[in-house]
């Protein structure tokens, strides 16, 4: 038995009380389907600057837990009356809410700055006043910046190439502070390249993974910023989930204080992403076999290369990736094409 596999047995014979900020997103949406799975009471707050209330609406009809086990609050983490309301009798926090993307970031460094750090701190103070036992929250490989070496060590970062990794190094810095003055334990977790089901494949700052689906599927050309060998460590979101639970659950003080590199461990071009999109789908739309990339010029403040080391946290915490980038291909792909003949179904 795994880590992991003991820490849900636990959950479900002594259920506890969660807020999953950001929960109509899609990391939060996927958090709080897997704590209703656990017969776990669960509260959500979002704004839907991101979210979308089909996410929520999605977890409710899929959940195998009860339904009536989750409360939502519509509101912004930018307000802390709001942030307080949420924290009330809540004994865990996965803050998952942020503006996220670099390129947003850098169109609106306000906007950004306002969510991703006055929104985070007023989260820590409505955390601290509340009694929280722990503040699980989501950090972004983009705090590496500049620092070339591979693979990524959580302990050895460079400086920051946007406004975006400015924000998710403050978080880092807010939130160890407010553990060792005020006494809140908390946990960091730096994402790399998360997708899945529920990740919105619209919008400018889509991710490349749904965007390029969603292009494919419609026949569209699918863009790759530079010469097509700029890689990623792409990470399915049950490992996502995984890492949230392991986080909120450790009993050892010394995992507290902390932050941990979230991913698989593996590297994957562009290029190599794009062929694995294109044949995927082929399965289920033959024409889409022929499918050839558009090149684009690099975009500022991108990463040229990314790959985490996971040691920190298979170490500590007990982290064990369940999908390589393979699996969760074919798991996102699958969802993907059911959602959007489910959709074309409803239109029709």
């Amino acid at each position: 038995m795994t880590t992991y596999d003991t820490v849900k047995a636990r959950l479900r014979e002594h259920p506890r009380t969660w807020l999953v900020t950001g929960a109509a997103g899609f990391i939060g949406s996927n958090l709080v389907e897997a704590l209703l799975d656990l017969g776990q009471e669960v509260v959500g707050l979002d704004n839907f600057a991101t979210g979308h209330r089909r996410n929520l609406e999605d977890v409710l009809a899929a959940t195998t837990g009860d339904p009536r086990r989750f409360r939502f609050i519509e509101g912004d983490i930018r307000d802390l009356a709001t942030c307080r309301a949420a924290c009330e009798g809540v004994e865990i926090v996965l803050h998952q809410a942020a503006l996220g993307s670099v390129p947003r970031s850098i169109d609106d460094p306000i906007g950004s700055n306002a969510s991703n750090v006055d929104g985070f701190v007023n989260m820590l103070v409505a955390a601290r006043d509340a009694g929280v036992g722990r503040f699980v929250y989501a950090g972004s490989s983009a705090t590496y910046g500049d620092h070339a070496e591979l693979p990524k060590v959580e302990e050895r970062i460079g400086r920051p190439l946007s406004p975006y990794a400015v924000t998710k190094l403050v978080n880092e810095l807010y939130a160890g502070v407010f553990q060792r003055t005020y006494g809140l334990s908390c946990i960091g977790l730096r994402y790399f390249n998360v997708f899945g089901r529920r990740q919105d494949p619209n919008g400018a700052y889509a991710a490349v993974i749904p965007r390029w689906i969603a292009r494919l599927l419609a026949g569209e050309p699918c863009e790759i910023y530079g010469d097509g060998q700029t890689s990623r460590d792409f990470c399915y979101v049950d490992n996502v989930v995984q890492a949230n639970l392991l986080a909120a659950t450790t009993t050892d003080p010394a995992a507290t204080d902390e932050v941990y590199n979230v991913a698989c461990g593996e590297r994957t071009t562009l290029d190599d992403l794009f062929i694995a999109l294109r044949d995927g789908l082929a399965a289920y739309a033959p024409h889409i076999a022929d499918a050839q990339p558009v090149y684009r010029p690099f975009r500022p403040g991108d990463v040229r290369h990314s790959q985490a080391d996971i040691s920190k946290i298979t170490r500590r915490l007990g982290y064990r990736p369940t999908h390589l980038l393979r699996d969760g291909l074919a798991h996102a792909i699958d969802w993907y094409v059911r959602d959007a003949r489910s959709r074309a179904a409803a239109v029709r």
